[in-house]
């Protein structure tokens, strides 16, 4: 059992050296003058270490500008997808009415259908509405979340029915139950949404693609792609250092979370 748990820990340590290497190769190529990138051999460590890469990116690159974008984003997504999702998720997890069933299954349902299906018309309600550029674009279309209501249906059903009711003999309305009592309870499954929709968001360069036409509203993948075709060319030290700068806030943030994401996802029910 000894040899085999070395072996397991063995393996998962190389797998976590091969997902690294991307980032600590970019890492290093943003530190690094230009006459140190192009070269034929492979050097983590620069010999001179040069940060103008870093100001460069800030400045010329817009990187700071993508970075607040993407933070407004993401976290106004997130503002809204909680305020619709657990009130939904709670209705579905502890009333009982005649059409909760069909309601949960037109949610598992959304669960199969692409973003990119559903692509076009909303483009076109937005464009109707003059929103494109904006972000109400950006953020409107995700206000709301299958994957949410799922997630946290499961976990609202952990909760104690007694919990509840000890809340509604002291006085309690409903959304003070909700919101203050049975919401603190699945905290951990929060977190682990929060972290999904944030990573997911921030990541995504499809949609804002689409909606947005001008570099001062252009999120984190978007931003690069724009840096790299139009002011990076082969200032590769200025495209890493960019990139570094907009991968560092999803990497503070899952290193602040990290535990409360790990309870989230494994008491919230989806295994089951």
């Amino acid at each position: 059992m000894r040899l085999r748990n070395i072996l397991v820990n063995l393996a998962l340590a190389a797998g976590g050296i091969v997902m690294l290497l991307p980032f600590v190769w970019m890492l290093s190529l943003s530190l690094k003058p230009e006459n140190e990138i192009f070269t034929p051999d492979i050097a983590f460590l620069p010999r001179e270490w040069d940060f103008a890469n870093y100001v460069e990116a800030w400045t010329v690159g817009y990187a700071g500008t993508f970075v607040i974008n993407g933070i407004v984003v993401t976290l106004g997504i997130l503002v809204l997808q909680y305020l619709t999702i657990v009130p939904a998720a709670y209705v579905l997890a502890r009333k009982r009415f005649q059409l909760r069933g069909l309601i949960m299954s037109t949610v598992l349902a959304v669960l199969l259908i692409p973003p990119q299906v559903t692509a076009i018309p909303v483009y076109m309600m937005l464009a109707e509405a003059r929103l494109l550029d904006t972000y109400a674009a950006l953020i409107i279309p995700f206000a709301t979340s299958a994957f949410g209501i799922f997630l946290l249906r499961q976990s609202f059903k952990t909760v104690p029915q007694d919990l509840i009711d000890a809340a509604r003999m002291d006085g309690a309305s409903e959304v003070y139950t909700l919101w203050f009592v049975v919401v603190p309870q699945v905290f951990p499954a929060l977190a682990a949404f929060g972290i999904f929709s944030v990573v997911t968001h921030w990541n995504d360069f499809f949609w804002p693609l689409l909606v947005v036409t001008s570099i001062e509203r252009a999120t984190p993948p978007l931003g690069i792609s724009i840096f790299a075709s139009s002011e990076g060319g082969t200032e590769v030290g200025a495209m890493m250092a960019t990139a570094t700068l907009i991968v560092m806030p999803l990497v503070i943030a899952f290193l602040i979370a990290r535990r409360r994401f790990v309870e989230g996802v494994t008491l919230s029910g989806i295994k089951g």
